[in-house]
């Protein structure tokens, strides 16, 4: 971790009530640094240095947010983040590594991480990163890992859709979390505004973007949905997207 003064956040992110990060990092130094930031900036902090301590942690306490290393004595960090979404989804996760491979970050996310900081990183980087995550998922309500769609599965969990023909696409966080809120939503029009303050928390009247329009694009694309004659994701001009929750 770069050396760094320690960060105070802004009023936006410095959070209203103390909140616990478990931190799993191996590297005693790294670790002390990110503890002492962490409580630093207001956080209550839970710790461990390897794989079992960790484990019993993730299963055994309750916090806000997991801070977690690939690489650990005893195995890898990402056994611990497949425990943690078997029992639950609403707990984010930012994972600290020194691999910058792509197919390790890729492993992460499939998993269900939610963020991924390669080392070396600066205090002010990784606090900046722990306020954005914690800012868009507050206290996560429980869900189904799974939701039918029009040929397969949704499964939140992996963040992925299965096929029935057995085939498979990874999702995005936000387009995960886009392809959720309108599955929920089905054979109702639901209007960019609505989904730019429920999936991106912006504040519509004060932003203008095409990002909803892009990101129903690519889903469009990895549900096998005909961009030019959708029947699963449909555009109702001047209203919003519909779901089209059964079988075309």
């Amino acid at each position: 971790m770069n050396a760094a003064l320690p960060y105070t956040p802004t009023d936006q992110g410095t959070p209203t009530a103390m909140q616990r990060i478990l931190v799993i990092e191996d590297d005693a130094g790294i670790r002390r640094g990110i503890l002492h930031a962490l409580r630093f900036n207001g956080f209550e902090v839970l710790e461990a240095g390897d794989l079992e301590p960790g484990l019993a942690l993730a299963r055994g306490e309750d916090f806000d947010l997991l801070l977690l290393d690939l690489v650990l004595p005893g195995g890898e960090g990402l056994d611990i983040l497949r425990a943690l979404r078997s029992r639950s989804t609403a707990v984010p996760v930012i994972v600290l590594t020194a691999r910058g491979d792509e197919a390790d970050r890729v492993r992460g996310l499939r998993l269900g991480a939610d963020d991924y900081v390669v080392k070396p990183f600066s205090v002010q980087e990784l606090i900046a990163r722990i306020e954005a995550v914690l800012r868009r998922s507050p206290g996560r309500p429980e869900e189904p890992l799974e939701l039918k769609i029009p040929g397969g599965i949704l499964d939140l969990g992996r963040r992925e859709i299965r096929f029935a023909d057995g085939g498979w696409t990874a999702l995005s966080e936000k387009e995960a979390e886009l392809l959720a809120f309108l599955v929920k939503r089905p054979g109702r029009a639901v209007t960019r505004d609505e989904l730019l303050a429920g999936v991106w928390r912006l504040n519509p009247k004060a932003v203008e973007t095409r990002t909803v329009d892009m990101h129903v694009a690519r889903l469009r694309e990895k549900l096998r949905d005909d961009p030019q004659q959708p029947a699963i994701i449909l555009t109702l001009r001047g209203r919003g997207y519909l779901f089209q929750a059964e079988d075309p």
